[in-house]
């Protein structure tokens, strides 16, 4: 076994179990949805005002200004949840927003939403918290500049330089041009969450027991805001194998929901729920310099709209174990390419390994009928990969990128 290489990174703060991650792709999806109404006049003002009052500026942000238009280019936006301690929960967290030890912010929750261009397809590349990267040098808000290490855990980015560092980290991991980026809290989620009336997800198994996350709820649907979603998307050792990588799986679920709901005619066609949310999401997050526009969110909810629910595809990161600590995990670049040379390439992705550790197929989800079998069915391609898929041009991604479509309904695979 090969020694431990000396990490070149600052001195760490000791981690809190409290530490969790949190889906939040909420945050993105409702920036692109207030496409519908946050143009014109003196509103929109406002909304710019605010949105640019915290923004960063980001290394590949685009050249060209947005436009009432569709976004002719393929594009990514980084979603970055910290699990800092804003008024909205700081009294709910006890120890871990009020011992100094735990001061600081992490950005445990990592997600990529690459948009392809003709045809669009949507696939959201999640990260997991502990993975071992490198990090490039980079320069905080308060200007301090920090100098870079060749291995850490990806959720110390933020701590290091903010978002933009956390955007340069998985732009250089992923080879991936980041334009647009946007960073929310504990608490944003909360409010965010509030702001579209909640989402319905599915508890499967035997219902979730995690004192850690303060839920005990019984399996079967439940409506989740609030305190109560960001305790769903907190839970860990109440769902699989109890790890990080099964929440990766369970955030899924909720973030497929998600999407269902912001598109449904519930939200679309309710002018108040709309202008609610946009104002929300001003409010909740943290962008970058090109993301704090209206105009541009907009244009980018433009080039979503349409995207077909099996063509928004969930996906962890590939990983192995960490050879120099068994509680953290590495990259593993050979599947990873796979799955970017298949976005790079527009291709459709097709999921052959789990949809994750954290979640169940949903036993309630309509199943197709059977169809009868042809009057002569050809003999099996002796040639074929057993995994291969049937459809010309799609990519089979390998087993160990686990994920979901939109379009597939799973559950939270409950331990309790």
């Amino acid at each position: 076994m090969p020694a431990s290489p000396a990490p070149k990174h600052a001195k760490r703060r000791p981690e809190s179990g409290v530490r969790r991650g949190l889906a939040l792709l909420a945050i993105a999806a409702a920036v692109i949805l207030v496409a519908g109404v946050a143009v014109g006049g003196f509103w929109a003002w406002s909304l710019t005002s605010r949105l640019q009052e915290a923004s960063v500026p980001l290394k590949d942000a685009p050249v060209e200004p947005p436009a009432l238009s569709e976004y002719n280019e393929p594009f990514s936006v980084l979603v970055v949840g910290t699990d800092e301690c804003d008024d909205v929960v700081a009294a709910a967290f006890g120890p871990r927003c009020t011992d100094p030890e735990n001061d600081g912010a992490r950005n445990d929750v990592n997600m990529l939403l690459y948009v392809s261009a003709n045809p669009r397809r949507a696939t959201v590349v999640s990260f997991p918290r502990d993975l071992q990267v490198a990090i490039p040098e980079c320069t905080n808000d308060d200007g301090s500049v920090f100098g870079g290490t060749d291995r850490a855990s990806i959720n110390t980015a933020f701590e290091d330089g903010g978002l933009s560092c956390v955007a340069d980290t998985v732009s250089n991991l992923t080879g991936q041009s980041i334009p647009f980026a946007a960073k929310v809290s504990f608490g944003n989620v909360v409010n965010i969450t509030d702001a579209i009336g909640g989402i319905e997800v599915c508890i499967g198994g035997d219902g979730i027991d995690d004192p850690d996350a303060g839920i005990q709820w019984e399996a079967g649907p439940r409506v989740v805001k609030g305190f109560d979603a960001l305790a769903f998307l907190r839970t860990r050792k109440g769902i699989g194998d109890g790890s990080d990588l099964a929440r990766i799986g369970n955030q899924q679920q909720y973030m497929s929901r998600l999407v269902n709901k912001l598109r449904s005619d519930e939200v679309l066609s309710n002018p108040g729920t709309l202008i609610g949310l946009a104002n929300t999401a001003v409010n909740n997050i943290q962008p970058s310099e090109s993301l704090a526009d209206p105009i541009r969110i907009a244009q980018l909810a433009y080039t979503l709209k349409d995207v077909p629910f099996s063509d928004i595809t969930f996906v962890q990161y590939p990983v192995v174990d960490d050879p120099y600590d068994s509680n953290r995990v590495a990259p593993d670049e050979a599947s990873a390419q796979v799955l970017f040379e298949a976005l790079a390439a527009n291709a459709p992705l097709a999921i052959t390994g789990e949809a994750g550790r954290g979640v169940v197929a949903d036993p309630s989800a309509p199943t197709e009928e059977p169809t009868a079998p042809a009057e002569e069915t050809p003999a099996p391609d002796a040639t074929a990969s057993p995994d291969a898929s049937a459809a010309p041009g799609v990519v089979d991604l390998p087993e160990n990128i686990n994920g979901t479509k939109a379009d597939q309904a799973t559950c939270s695979a409950g331990n309790g």
